[in-house]
């Protein structure tokens, strides 16, 4: 039987809270609200930036600034603001269209002297492979990747575990061979030519999956549950409870000893970062002060019975960022949290239902849950989050249980829920939380805008005029009046809106989907190997003892590059350019920054796509499928400026003296 329960664990992750809090409801929007998001899901800018020098040889300097055909998107500085983000619309396809036999043939000779030297090398460099489909099999994820401190005897360490795991992968290579019988083209006849460089095989410093450690982060989580198990039987559809008896298996994550750290050393802000809640004798209240949380503040109101909501850990903690920036990669949605200590028999939220799918991770002390079904099919899957409910309202539970250290109970949005701290222990407990407003009712807001503009630009039937009398027969006071010039009213609609969605921009609106994920991300978490084959530790640096720069190092055309995540960016076309958002620059603060872009020439955009199609494995600069080197390199080296690729070894010092 399935068990489940959870309290009032309103994902914020940082939101500001200030109306809903004076109004002492839970919040519902687990993203931080202190900057208002934009309307558009187009950047507000451009800036205009220096013009790349081109060079006569090959090589690369990385210490040169330059921009992928010199331009760098910022939406604060944007002068013209564009109607509207229409990733691959029509006139970019007709734009392209003109040009594509042109770039086809330069870029066929290209692949052709690819081969040419593929060929080559195959003969005297051993790991030179060609690009695979198959997925790489990777080390189970442990605790302790989520940072060094973690101890080495969590579930990582876990024999069941990594059993279950072993079956799993091998099941789903399974399902790869098959696929691969069935199916020769794809992706593969997308890069042919294109060579990669499989990253353990060529001692590559970084060859891991960053969408697979999303994966082995996620199944760490559900375990001992498998990951297909979980989504056909309980995503969308039912709690679950885990209770594992294993005090230690989230040791390290975040604990009241990090809470109490935050506080005196880091600038917490009540209400923005901090909310103080009661909930006594069926009253919700939020008592948040004004201006900073200083450490004896918070914990006066927290032995007086308040229970303490930190709304975006991963602000302050680098663990818990380590954890949701790896869960992004693999959900493709913005993964949040809020962190919960509740005092010894308190409880400090309303019963609620929220508007995201819930893991709660109990972590210290012990918690009563209690989860109650959707009250009526308005309440399933709802699209924003309840106010304070009544508990005569709700019914009664379909889960009450006790939620100890290591235990995990998820439950998905539109099931009401409260907490209620153990009578002589406190409780503290994270609740990680994605899928807000990620659904096939928001893809479809994007697309039929666009839909329409398409269809009423190219087909003359949209542009004909309505009846004259149409009036006459429609609206509201005609609704219980039958005429055939009503049915042939609803019937034309109907087959314009079928024609319509015949040319819809299916793909402009996941693109416009995947602009506003790479504003929501957080900015991925960069381990040290991460640091050291990147621009954010690799190349040029000050030489105190030499009094001058030294390390001078440069990208070479056979130097091995890949994407420094699987997720890092985003290619779009908007009105008349080709534009790459990205995540890197984005700030633990949810939305703090404006949305990020590069601006590239159209004939740059296969060269992305090799990177995007080729990750995780490595790809020769020289190998990418553009017309000279001088572009291959030009188009590396912009991604490489701005943090977006990583070589297989830190660059080498070539002009020191």
């Amino acid at each position: 039987m399935v068990k489940i329960d959870i309290e009032n664990d309103n994902i914020d992750s940082g939101k500001e809270n200030v109306s809903n809090n004076a109004q002492g409801k839970n919040k519902s929007d687990h993203r931080p609200n202190h900057k208002q998001a934009k309307k558009s899901d187009v950047a507000n800018g451009m800036q205009s930036v220096k013009q790349a020098n081109k060079k006569k040889d090959t090589k690369f300097n990385p210490s040169q600034t330059k921009a992928l055909n010199g331009k760098i998107g910022n939406a604060k500085n944007k002068k013209k603001i564009p109607k509207s983000v229409e990733p691959l619309g029509r006139k970019i396809v007709r734009a392209k269209a003109q040009r594509n036999n042109a770039l086809r043939d330069k870029i066929k000779k290209v692949k052709e002297l690819v081969n040419q030297e593929i060929q080559k090398k195959e003969k005297i460099v051993p790991h030179l492979v060609e690009l695979s489909m198959e997925e790489e099999q990777e080390d189970d994820f442990k605790a302790e990747d989520l940072d060094d401190s973690f101890d080495s005897d969590v579930t990582g360490d876990d024999e069941d575990y990594k059993e279950d795991e072993k079956e799993e992968e091998a099941s789903d290579d399974e399902e790869i061979v098959e696929s691969n019988e069935d199916d020769d083209s794809g992706d593969e006849e997308r890069i042919v030519g294109l060579t990669a460089y499989d990253g353990e095989e060529i001692g590559a410093v970084n060859y891991k999956n960053s969408v697979k450690e999303g994966q082995d982060t996620f199944k760490w989580i559900i375990h001992p549950h498998k990951e297909s198990d979980f989504f056909s039987q309980y995503w969308e559809k039912k709690p679950l409870l885990v209770k594992r008896k294993k005090k230690d298996y989230y040791k390290g994550l975040f604990s009241t000893v990090d809470f109490d750290k935050i506080l005196h050393e880091q600038v917490v802000l009540f209400t923005k970062n901090l909310d103080v809640t009661s909930y006594t004798n069926g009253k919700r209240e939020t008592h948040n002060p004004i201006g900073q949380a200083h450490a004896p503040v918070v914990w006066d109101y927290y032995n007086n019975g308040c229970s303490l909501r930190m709304l975006n850990p991963q602000t302050f903690h680098s663990r818990v960022w380590k954890c949701l920036a790896s869960l992004q990669e693999y959900f493709n949605s913005f993964c949040g949290a809020n962190v919960y200590l509740t005092p010894p028999d308190t409880q400090g939220f309303a019963p609620h239902w929220d508007d995201i799918e819930a893991f709660i991770l109990q972590l210290e002390g012990k918690k009563r849950w209690r989860v109650y079904e959707p009250r009526n099919d308005e309440e399933v899957l709802p699209e924003s989050s309840s106010p304070n409910l009544d508990q005569e309202s709700i019914g009664d539970p379909i889960l009450d249980t006790i939620l100890e250290p290591g235990d995990l109970l998820y439950f998905p949005r539109g099931y009401i829920h409260q907490g209620h701290a153990a009578e002589n222990e406190h409780s503290l407990h994270v609740t990680i939380s994605t899928y807000q407003k990620n659904t096939w009712g928001h893809y479809i807001e994007k697309l039929l805008p666009h839909a329409l503009s398409v269809a009423m630009a190219e087909d003359v039937e949209f542009r004909k005029g309505l009846p004259r009398d149409y009036l006459d027969y429609m609206g509201i006071v005609h609704m219980e009046t039958e005429s055939k010039e009503r049915t042939a009213f609803r019937e034309k609609v109907s087959n314009l809106v079928v024609r319509m969605m015949e040319n819809a921009p299916f793909d402009g609106a996941a693109d416009q989907r995947g602009v506003s994920f790479m504003h929501d991300c957080l900015p991925p978490y960069l381990t040290k190997e991460d640091r050291a084959c990147s621009v954010y530790e690799g190349g040029e640096k000050w030489c105190k003892k030499k009094n001058k720069v030294i390390n001078r190092a440069e990208l070479q055309p056979d130097t091995p590059v890949r994407l420094i995540r699987g997720n890092c960016l985003r290619l779009v076309a908007e009105d008349d350019t080709i534009h790459i958002y990205y995540n890197m620059e984005n700030s633990r603060e949810y939305h703090r920054e404006e949305p990020q872009y590069l601006e590239i020439a159209l004939e740059s955009a296969p060269g992305v796509e090799a990177l995007l199609h080729s990750y995780p494995a490595y790809v020769p600069i020289e190998s990418l499928p553009l017309e000279n080197d001088e572009d291959k390199m030009t188009l590396a080296s912009g991604l490489w400026e701005r943090g977006l690729l990583v070589t297989a070894h830190p660059l080498e010092a070539t002009y020191d003296d």
